[in-house]
């Protein structure tokens, strides 16, 4: 067997890195403003030049914008053309809503099942933040809509794909105004927050164990439990009027 010498990496490498996992969790989204370059090398404890030259690596590869006199941003990658295109067609088609519900399952059924497979220490516990954020939305009363949006995120970051978590990016304001929609209408029936905090829970839980197949399954049955129950709300809205 042919061993290749391992290089060190440099200190620049290391920012770089830690920033694209960062927007790979979803922890840093197109259009979010970057730390300027002094305040970073004094929280990682580097020299200002290894920050400046991470910056322009990333902005050489696409990753972020570099805007003097306003700073450097994580850049938005074709995602505003898809996000008005996608919010024009919810407001303008009555099915595109389920058409969202429907592109969902196909997308995250099987991001849970890839983070059920590739889910680090961090992953799990940035899941278990929102999971609980969510519980004590709910025991509040809020919507508990974004600690949701939240947590789906959380999961398609544990996939470690980035391409996955940039096709997220790319819907992620329609997501946000129709999970918020979504709730409304699915808080009209009892027990549904308990329901659904419930229903991510066993999400978490599948994927925390990393059993593949049962976060592929938690994930479908949460997304179908979700459109069935719009379905009948919206159909009783319809019948009271």
């Amino acid at each position: 067997m042919d061993f290749k010498p391992i290089k060190p990496k440099k200190i620049y490498e290391e920012i770089v890195d830690q920033i694209k996992e960062m927007i790979a969790r979803g922890e840093l989204n197109p259009g979010d403003k970057l730390l300027p370059e002094r305040e970073l090398a004094d929280r990682l404890q580097v020299g200002r030049s290894a920050v400046r030259e991470a910056y322009r690596a990333l902005e050489a590869i696409g990753i972020i914008d570099i805007r003097p006199g306003e700073g450097t941003f994580v850049r938005e990658i074709g995602t505003k053309s898809m996000t008005d295109i996608m919010s024009l067609a919810v407001v303008t088609g009555k099915d595109t809503l389920f058409e969202l519900l429907e592109l969902r399952k196909i997308i995250e059924t099987e991001a849970s099942a890839l983070a059920a497979l590739r889910r680090t220490k961090e992953d799990i516990n940035n899941m278990k933040y929102w999971l609980d954020k969510m519980n004590e939305d709910i025991s509040k009363g809020r919507l508990g809509d974004l600690s949701d949006l939240k947590f789906h995120y959380a999961i398609t970051g544990a996939a470690h794909n980035s391409l996955l978590m940039r096709l997220m990016n790319s819907i992620s304001e329609t997501m946000k105004k129709e999970m918020k929609n979504v709730r409304e209408r699915l808080y009209l029936t009892p027990d549904t927050p308990k329901r659904l905090y419930e229903e991510h829970i066993l999400i978490y839980q599948a994927i925390a164990k990393g059993d593949e197949k049962e976060a592929r399954h938690t994930m479908m049955d949460h997304l179908s439990n979700a459109e069935k129950a719009l379905l009948h709300n919206m159909s009783m809205s319809m019948s009271t009027k």
